[in-house]
């Protein structure tokens, strides 16, 4: 059984943040023909600055996000494949959004690559809606946003 806090990562994650990672976006490899972006991060930069967050003992998920001034970015989510099925993805969205609620932002936002087809059946199912579609270099991505509804005291 792993451990389902979701905690900061720190400098001695990097290398598991690293590898969950690689294992979470290989496979898209061969279908995308392209290096999923994620997989080329500079993953210690991106702890240093604060933007990951982990679950695990050992590290089994993360994701990677960003506070802008109207929205959270869901830069990345990645779950080790030998731990998909068991909810670890799940919590890890609802992680997001309440980091969104937290912060006092009104939406969460995230692309996936149009050729990662199960994402474009699983977001939709977390209450995002399609923005739009773009090609940024190399990669066609489906972009996503979801509203985050007010909180009343």
């Amino acid at each position: 059984m792993t451990d389902e806090t979701i905690r900061p990562a720190d400098a001695r994650d990097v290398p598991a943040v690293a590898a969950v990672t690689d294992a979470a976006y290989r496979p898209y490899l061969p279908r995308i023909g392209v290096v999923p972006a994620p997989m080329e991060a500079d993953h210690a930069a991106d702890v240093a600055a604060g933007k990951v967050f982990v679950t695990g003992e050992p590290v089994v998920g993360l994701v990677v996000v960003e506070a802008f001034a109207d929205h959270l970015f869901l830069e990345s989510v990645a779950v080790h494949p030998d731990a998909r099925g068991g909810g670890v993805g799940r919590r890890l969205l609802t992680f997001v959004e309440a980091r969104a609620r937290a912060l006092g932002l009104p939406e969460v936002r995230l692309y996936t690559n149009a050729m990662m087809w199960e994402n474009q059946k699983l977001y939709p199912r977390y209450g995002y809606e399609v923005v739009e579609r773009r090609v940024d270099g190399p990669y066609d991505r489906v972009h996503y946003r979801k509203r985050l509804p007010r909180r009343t005291p």
